[in-house]
């Protein structure tokens, strides 16, 4: 069973020279943050993630949590790391500094929260969802309701959770039931919400739920759902938790993967009904939600960085230990020396290692849209981040199962077999595709809100960037080879936008018909134009002497597998847009 270490150097690389932290902090108004003191917290998270959440991930996931008589039961030794997780201040590092946070970038915490979800993904699904949580609440909260809850969320004495999902509403919110009854100075919540991760729990003394419910005189549709704050035990005069509040989790799903976090099904009103406090005004809970949401899509993105690098590790400790093969002297060698592992391999490491530069491209773009002061300039970074955001929660979770499925594959036999700790990753890579948005959610909202919205120019506007890289590419006879294959990818990319501004108009289910393929052709254009920039910041170094010559001669490596396996993919992408969605559209229901 090997043990997780974190990638330090190939995330500062990304950070630092794929992101360009230090200007995205003197530009934005990070004061006295940079790059030495990134790599302080990257350090200290890195030994957090390997010494105390690495070695209960096992035990999560052979254990599993239980429902008893006080409520849900994590796994045993869990609530004593997340304690050490709360107060060594994990939880607060991009939290407002009005609400006890520490105010560092978001690009920062999304390279942290990488160590959580690979050390440990079902324990890092509790601080993502709070975190979600405490987004929501810091955007559309009252001012009351920001000064109750936020100090005690962000420090991680209490915990959140998302409630939109019913037994009859699942990704179709308009038919949510839940209820809301105005009683006073707060509302009265009936109901049922299944899905909800890390609904219960003993590790911290209250849980705060965000839940989507409907007023009485709430219009149909998704225009009547409204937001509220339902805390697990009501707060007393002094602000702290007291009388337990009517809101319970009736039951815990029995799952694939993530056995250690909690999907409960939560059962609001079941007597006098679940005191609620409504978050900013009624009938707009769905556009506060999306916030929430939104910051959870990035984050379930990288959680497929994180499970892919756990992934390889694994795979790649088992091919350099498992002998299987004779030389002719009668000694025997490892199966690393074979070349098709030696392909999955480094198909894991490329691939994850272009994933890990996209989420954090993402995670920046957040940080520049919030930060931005130019009416202009804000536009276009909230376009470019709405743009990603889709990518990087479909195209990073999808190529997820297969770096992962990969990651079985080279453990053989045993990749099969529990205790070589494959199977885990794998199994627990699966949801990705899955929760905050289907894979198809992810491709409808690329295609529809992101592109067709706009007439593809957010688009348009990533495309040229991607030019610039393919220009100096080509400018570069060592890089030659990758700024054709680019250039090629980023023609695929020219097209397939074309194709969609013009076919959508003429025909409303062209663009379903392609949505997916749409999205993973991004996706892997946008891989393909980092590990360009990877290979041209990492032969810069070379050239002028710094950085470890080794890892940067192995990031050369790693982009030019990437042009050369991966990238290709979009052409294959565009072809299927061209051609094959005639056939998707004309199927119907009797040809299945």
């Amino acid at each position: 069973m090997s043990e997780y270490k974190h990638p330090l150097t190939d995330a500062e690389f990304a950070l630092n020279e794929v992101v360009g932290f230090d200007a995205l902090c003197a530009e934005n108004g990070f004061d006295d943050i940079n790059s030495e003191l990134a790599s302080v917290i990257l350090t200290e998270a890195g030994k957090f993630g390997t010494g105390v959440l690495s070695p209960l991930n096992v035990i999560g996931d052979t254990q599993g949590v239980k429902l008893t008589e006080k409520g849900v039961e994590e796994t045993a030794g869990f609530k004593d790391a997340y304690q050490q997780f709360a107060e060594g201040g994990w939880n607060s590092l991009i939290a407002d500094e009005a609400y006890e946070g520490q105010g560092l970038p978001n690009v920062l915490g999304t390279a942290v929260n990488e160590i959580w979800q690979s050390a440990n993904m079902a324990f890092a699904l509790c601080p993502l969802l709070t975190q979600g949580a405490v987004e929501a609440i810091a955007h559309h909260g009252s001012d009351e309701l920001k000064q109750t809850y936020l100090p005690k969320m962000i420090s991680g004495e209490w915990t959140g959770t998302m409630n939109l999902t019913e037994p009859d509403a699942g990704t179709d919110l308009a038919a949510i039931k839940t209820k809301a009854v105005p009683n006073g100075d707060h509302y009265l919540i009936t109901g049922q919400k299944i899905f909800i991760t890390w609904g219960d729990h003993q590790m911290t003394d209250n849980t705060i739920h965000l839940v989507l419910a409907r007023l009485p005189d709430a219009p149909a549709g998704v225009k009547g759902i409204s937001l509220f704050v339902v805390p697990k035990f009501l707060l007393d005069e002094n602000g702290n938790p007291g009388a337990r509040n009517d809101a319970h989790c009736v039951s815990v799903e029995h799952k694939l993967g993530i056995h250690a976090s909690p999907t409960c099904v939560m059962s609001y009103g079941d007597n006098e009904g679940a005191v609620g406090y409504l978050v900013g005004e009624a009938h707009k809970g769905l556009a506060y939600m999306f916030t929430m949401m939104n910051c959870a899509r990035q984050a379930v993105g990288l959680q497929g960085v994180a499970i892919a690098e756990r992934s390889y590790q694994q795979a790649l400790e088992y091919a350099k230990d498992r002998l299987q093969g004779t030389k002719k002297d009668g000694s025997r060698f490892s199966i690393i020396k074979f070349p098709d592992v030696r392909r999955m391999l480094m198909q894991m490491k490329s691939g994850t290692e272009a994933m890990r530069a996209l989420a954090l491209v993402g995670g920046a773009a957040v940080d520049r849209a919030a930060r931005a002061t130019d009416e202009a300039v804000q536009r276009k970074e909230q376009a470019r981040l709405e743009l990603l955001t889709p990518i990087v929660k479909g195209w990073i979770t999808e190529l997820a199962q297969e770096l992962t499925y990969l990651g079985t594959q080279v453990n053989g036999g045993m990749g099969f077999i529990e205790e070589t700790g494959s199977a885990q990753h794998y199994r627990d890579a699966r949801i990705l595709t899955i929760y905050e948005g289907t894979t198809g959610i992810q491709a409808l909202d690329l295609v529809g809100r992101k592109t067709l919205l706009n007439k593809g120019e957010a688009l348009a506007d990533l495309l040229a960037e991607i030019e610039e890289t393919v220009v100096v590419l080509e400018g570069e006879a060592a890089f030659a080879e990758q700024g054709k294959a680019l250039r090629e990818a980023l023609n695929a990319g020219q097209e397939a936008r074309t194709w969609l501004l013009e076919n959508a108009e003429q025909d409303p289910a062209a663009a379903g018909a392609v949505s997916v393929h749409f999205m993973m052709l991004f996706g892997f254009l946008c891989g393909g134009w980092l590990m360009g920039k990877s290979a041209l910041r990492a032969q810069a170094l070379l050239d002028a002497g710094n950085g470890d010559p080794e890892y940067l001669k192995g990031k050369l490596v790693t982009a030019q597998f990437y042009s050369e396996h991966l990238l290709p993919r979009t052409k294959a992408s565009l072809d299927t847009i061209r051609k094959g969605s005639a056939s998707i559209m004309a199927l119907s229901e009797d040809q299945f």
